[in-house]
């Protein structure tokens, strides 16, 4: 079976009637393939709103669409777009099976939103040879939509973590559904402010906010105070990991500061602060010579050791809930000031650092999250404004699902 050009393109672009290919023209100097399509003389279309058949042409304007190469080349649609007069919606233009959310075909934008999800958007422009605010326009037009209508059905644990935007300390916070490990929101600053943007911006996802059992976060006051404000039913569980970081803080401060007097600390930073699975021999054999001797820093640190074992160990809240009364009596009586405060930070925070032997929930799926959006941010070395981070922040950690199917058909 044979078939002329108009025919093959006709074919390859799923173009029906009452539209077809009225030409073909091929500019080789351009570098550009136009394709020209019209529709017969009395056709009737459906109305765009309404889905009702059997209404004619009101009026037309002329379209292009950019469509993906043609080897090579560019490729571009044209079409006589009409305009149909329905009884019901009024006159509305049609939107043509091939029609993208912009001047691109769907197929354009689906390639559009596969690229973004590896490459900057800069590469991308110069890759298709367009603007980068248009390749931006696409992708946050997509984004935007498809987050608008996901649904947070399920929603039970939330992560709550800060990530920075730029250099100067301008911060994005973000949200994450624990459970299925995906951003579910993200907004500028870092305050409690951000709580209450969340929790306004959930009945558009979600049947009710009091479905939140649990927040997972850092002892941020701005974060804690948000959302006990904006979630009071919610209950608050501290990173064990944020809980470990502030000991071995402690642990280090008590070594800087003995170090002037005990020269054998000097250059031991690592050996306090590392698992033991994690030293060398020799580092081995020096953090057990040193940690015998009756100084503070020893004694910091095998208070630090029965806190990662009251992590590891502990059969359950009430067993954990004893053993940290007395490990923080320890600290309190053991007249190491870094350690003291660390004591005072367990007392002020004691319900929160509780439930994680209840709910087991970490940040450690936000720190996998926000190595993702920095390996982005990184890539494409810096974003040109919040919006577009936020975008970004969507694509590649928000789990969404994008619809590329045509609005209407004609």
């Amino acid at each position: 079976m044979e078939f002329g050009e108009e025919k093959l393109f006709e074919i390859a672009l799923n173009i029906e009637e009452p539209l077809y290919l009225e030409k073909v023209e091929f500019k080789k100097e351009e570098g550009e393939l136009h394709l020209y399509i019209d529709f017969k003389k009395g056709s009737q279309f459906r109305c765009p709103i309404c889905q009702k058949e059997g209404n004619s042409a009101y009026d037309t304007k002329h379209k292009t669409w950019r469509h993906l190469n043609f080897f090579q080349y560019k490729a571009y649609i044209h079409f006589r777009t009409p305009r149909t007069k329905c009884d019901e919606d009024g006159i509305h233009r049609i939107n043509p099976p091939w029609a993208g959310k912009g001047d691109f075909t769907l197929l354009m934008d689906l390639m559009i939103i596969q690229l973004a999800k590896h490459m900057p958007i800069k590469q991308i422009a110069e890759l298709l040879d367009e603007h980068d605010t248009k390749i931006w326009r696409i992708v946050g037009n997509y984004v935007t939509t498809a987050h608008a209508i996901a649904e947070f059905t399920g929603l039970r644990n939330v992560g709550v973590d800060e990530t920075s935007s730029k250099k100067g300390h301008k911060y994005i916070t973000t949200f994450v559904d624990m459970n299925e490990s995906k951003v579910i929101y993200a907004t500028e600053g870092k305050d409690s402010e951000t709580i209450k943007e969340f929790k306004e911006e959930l009945p558009a996802h979600l049947e009710h906010y009091r479905n939140i059992e649990n927040f997972s976060t850092d002892m941020s006051p701005a974060f804690i105070k948000g959302i006990k404000d904006n979630f009071p039913c919610a209950e608050i569980t501290f990173d064990k990991f944020h809980v470990m970081k502030l000991m071995n803080e402690a642990v280090d401060k008590t070594r800087r500061e003995e170090q002037k007097e005990y020269i054998d600390l000097k250059h031991t930073r690592y050996i306090w602060l590392k698992n033991r699975d994690k030293l060398s021999k020799n580092q081995i054999e020096n953090l057990d010579t040193i940690s015998k001797q009756n100084i503070k820093t020893a004694r910091a640190y095998r208070i630090k050791l029965n806190l990662q074992d009251i992590y590891e160990n502990s059969m359950d809240k009430t067993d954990a809930a004893k053993r940290l009364n007395k490990l923080y009596q320890w600290a309190v009586r053991s007249r190491i000031e870094p350690i003291k405060t660390f004591a005072k930070t367990l007392k002020k925070n004691w319900n929160g650092i509780i439930n994680y032997f209840d709910t087991r929930l970490t940040n450690g799926v936000l720190e996998g999250i926000n190595s993702l959006i920095q390996t982005a941010k990184s890539r494409a070395r810096g974003f040109r404004n919040v919006r577009n981070f936020i975008v970004m922040i969507y694509l590649i950690a928000g789990k969404l699902n994008f619809s590329f199917d045509p609005v209407t058909r004609i």
